[in-house]
């Protein structure tokens, strides 16, 4: 399974707590064409890292970790 994803994080946060991101929108990509399922995840989840990301998706999708791919636009 491939994904793609965009992403916020806010610039002053970093001086009080590690830097952390939220996804804005993620797609699957099935059969060359990408298919929004951004309604599946918890976009306030403030991510530590595309790692953690990464975890949380084969979990969604009962996957094995090494089986999904992951990438930021």
């Amino acid at each position: 399974m491939n994904f793609t994803f965009s992403s916020h994080s806010r610039p002053d946060q970093a001086r009080i707590e590690p830097a952390t991101f939220q996804v804005q929108q993620i797609w699957q990509h099935v059969g060359g064409s990408p298919r929004d399922v951004s309604h599946l995840i918890d976009r306030t989840y403030r991510y530590h890292s595309v790692r953690e990301l990464h975890w949380h998706l084969a979990d969604r999708f009962s996957r094995p970790i090494r089986s999904l791919a992951l990438s930021r636009v």
